[in-house]
């Protein structure tokens, strides 16, 4: 059984330390931290604060071996080739590249025993370019109240690839839709710092392509 985590309160240093944990124990997580998840999540804003947003926590592990199967064929037969095929991710090696995909597989073989997920959805038969903006705030919100509370999560979206299928099996109404899949548990690594690329790779200052400067020109 692993021990109840030490809350961490600074808000950068979460930042700085929130990846993606994929791989999880399948030890139980207590009812009142996934509550303070979730309450993080409905903290988010959203499109004119309608707060339109649902969120299935999936603990049943029938539901969660059906779609962990479509997570593990979508793994398999679309996303791991394309990855095994391509170059590693900007800013990082081959060897730290081909660790995420190692623990991306790991993911796929195991997503069902992941104690708890938490789908969000969102109302709406063919979201547009902006309802995202509606939903993932709350996601981002969730992924870092899991980081504060010690838990493990990623944000996951192999299994649209088989939508229809999974939503079927997540018992979710015609009309409504999930946007990822956000498995939680007690991580068996360590956090550690994100690598990501240097900002003046990414950031621009007024027009694209202009260097960023800061504090203006």
């Amino acid at each position: 059984m692993s021990p109840t985590p030490t809350t961490d309160t600074d808000l950068f240093e979460i930042i700085r330390t929130t990846r993606s944990m994929r791989r999880l124990k399948p030890d139980p997580v207590p009812a009142d931290l996934i509550r303070q998840i979730l309450d993080a999540g409905v903290c988010a804003p959203s499109g004119g604060n309608m707060q339109r947003w649902r969120f299935l926590v999936v603990q049943d592990p029938a539901i969660k071996q059906a779609v962990g199967d479509l997570y593990r064929r979508a793994w398999d037969e679309i996303v791991a080739p394309r990855y095994r095929e391509g170059a590693p991710a900007p800013g990082t090696s081959r060897e730290r590249f081909d660790r995420m995909l190692a623990a991306a597989e790991y993911l796929a073989q195991h997503m069902h025993q992941a104690p708890v997920w938490i789908i969000p959805c969102l109302q709406g038969d063919a979201p547009g370019r902006t309802a995202g903006s509606s939903i993932y705030p709350a996601v981002q919100n969730m992924l870092l109240a899991a980081r504060a509370l010690g838990l493990g999560a990623t944000l996951t979206t192999l299994y649209l690839n088989f939508e229809k299928e999974a939503e079927t099996a997540l018992g979710l109404p015609a009309d409504w839709h999930s946007y990822a899949i956000l498995p939680i548990g007690y991580p068996r690594g360590r956090f550690g710092p994100v690598k990501r690329v240097a900002l003046a790779d990414v950031v621009f200052s007024d027009q694209w392509g202009r260097p960023y400067q800061e504090g203006g020109r």
